[in-house]
């Protein structure tokens, strides 16, 4: 299918939208104050150790320390000598590794969610366009994206031939090198291993090597801050959201990526023409009238994905309730009460709710396990129709999803690997009217809506200057720590702007009044 993806850059925050046929699928965000830790390598200090637990916290200069399981901890070199390496992790007992007080290299695996601080590893993993390095892990994985066998040996071969010179015995033509060496793969491996992937299908042996090369530059740069850094302290961090965009979300279906920042454009061209070169004719810088984000109205279905309920095209509808625990995601036919018999209707209702939770998955982000209350069911073959259009809207997924049976209840359990907060707990916080039952916008979510919108009413209308009439925390901090950025935007706007109190307001109403 025909995808674009759109970028809106501002200096509070940038925004990426995946669109497939004109419908928003994905929405990444990322804010200038509030990055993202997923990929971070940071150089810690052990604060305490929980034997009960198998689990260690660890400072790394967060709020709320790390947790470090004893699942999540690499083999060490002497175990790896000694022919320990694949023992199972539970076997080693973590205060026979760690103790308090103790520095180690640590990675973030999941960004701190709620009140659960920072997921930690020490599996170290660096990633680029076409592989992932695996820094003293002598291991070598393959995407089971890539299925055809011929190809996974292909891109074997290249990976341990670029470790040993060796060039083997030549089978094919030279990019079909098969290599046969009675060298162990692990002793090959002893620089680090590789994981290959999904992006790599079709690369040339040229570019899967330069990117070898690159990730182990990068690699002994990090060991060497690593030397000089005090914990706790970032030795090494992953690319910006754009970038990353660039290197993990685009792929061959891409037709078009829209970028509306000059400056981001042009960084993105040249990241573009050293790592993905076929790709660089498909960027643009989008300079229309209309906010690029208005654009496939991206704008409101990112609305739309803050409420509980989602309109299905038949009539009926599902119910998306988060909580800390799980998600779970109710279907219901509504107003749809389809041609033929109750069976009909129910069976069409659920095959059009399992598109619909697919892409639900991805644009709110949802993580963890969710429970999806399919309508019961009578017909077997039905339900096992409706789970099969599940796992195939899935297959799309960028994370990953395990779907379990369904229950003659209707039930279908899942998770979905979740690494960063889903959209709702970036974009809102916790109700203090209901006590918690609901949520509501932030302050700094709405300065930012009230910004989008005074540059719509600039574009649209005459004014000598404007005023923003909106809520006492939304003011407060218009006038405080969004000041920098309301004077920005009176220089760009070339108008000044004005603040004024509604105590009748709540924190999510504002208007925007042209003098």
């Amino acid at each position: 299918m025909p995808e674009e993806i759109l970028i809106n850059v501002t200096p509070q925050e940038t925004r990426v939208a995946v669109v497939e046929n004109g419908v928003l699928q994905e929405v990444y965000v990322e804010r200038t104050r509030r990055r993202g830790l997923v990929g971070n390598i940071i150089r810690g200090r052990v604060s305490r150790v929980l034997p009960g637990m198998q689990a260690a916290f660890i400072d790394v200069g967060l709020e709320r320390t790390g947790f470090l399981h004893i699942s999540d901890m690499d083999a060490t070199a002497e175990e790896r000598e000694t022919g320990l390496a694949g023992t199972p992790a539970q076997a080693t007992a973590i205060e026979a590794v760690l103790r308090e007080g103790q520095e180690i290299l640590v990675q973030v695996i999941k960004d701190p969610i709620g009140t659960k601080g920072a997921r930690l590893t020490t599996r170290l993993s660096i990633p680029s366009r076409y592989l992932v390095l695996l820094p003293d892990q002598p291991m070598l994985g393959i995407s089971q994206r890539i299925e055809e066998e011929a190809e996974r040996e292909r891109l074997r071969g290249i990976i341990l031939r670029s470790q040993t010179g060796i060039r083997g015995v030549a089978v094919g033509d030279d990019s079909n090198v098969v290599l046969h060496t009675a060298v162990p793969e692990s002793e090959i491996l002893r620089k680090g291993g590789f994981i290959v992937r999904t992006a790599a299908e079709g690369a040339s042996e040229g570019d899967i090597c330069q990117d070898i090369e690159f990730l182990h530059r990068l690699w002994e740069l990090a060991r060497e801050r690593a030397k000089s850094t005090q914990p706790p302290g970032v030795v090494y961090e992953d690319l910006p959201l754009v970038m990353r965009t660039m290197r993990d979300v685009v792929h061959s279906e891409i037709e078009k990526v829209r970028i509306d920042s000059r400056e981001t454009y042009q960084r993105v061209k040249e990241f573009a023409q050293e790592f993905i070169p076929e790709f660089v004719a498909r960027i643009e810088h989008y300079h229309g009238e209309r906010p690029i984000l208005d654009l496939y109205s991206v704008e409101d279905e990112i609305q739309k994905s803050l409420n509980t309920k989602v309109q299905l095209k038949s009539g009926g509808h599902l119910v998306i309730d988060q909580t800390e625990a799980m998600t779970t995601i109710d279907v219901n036919t509504g107003a749809f009460v389809g041609h033929r018999n109750l069976e009909e209707t129910i069976f069409k209702t659920n095959l059009e709710a399992a598109q619909a939770i697919a892409r639900q998955l991805r644009l709110r982000n949802l993580g963890g396990i969710i429970i999806i209350d399919f309508i019961d069911m009578q017909d077997p073959e039905h339900a096992r129709q409706v789970l099969r259009a599940l796992e195939k809207h899935v297959e799309r997924d960028h994370s990953k999803v395990t779907i379990g049976e369904l229950t003659s209840l209707g039930l279908v359990q899942l998770t979905r690997k979740r690494t960063r907060e889903s959209l709702e707990h970036i974009l809102c916080q916790p109700c203090a009217t209901c006590n918690g039952r609901g949520t509501v916008k932030t302050a700094e979510t709405v300065c930012y809506e009230i910004f989008r919108e005074i540059l719509r009413e600039v574009r649209q209308f005459d004014a000598r200057k404007l005023q923003v009439v909106a809520s006492q925390t939304v003011v407060d901090m218009l006038l405080d720590d969004e000041s920098t950025s309301v004077a920005e935007l009176e220089e760009f706007i070339r108008r000044p702007i004005t603040f004024q109190v509604e105590p009748l307001y709540t924190q999510e109403q504002y208007d925007i009044v042209l003098l």
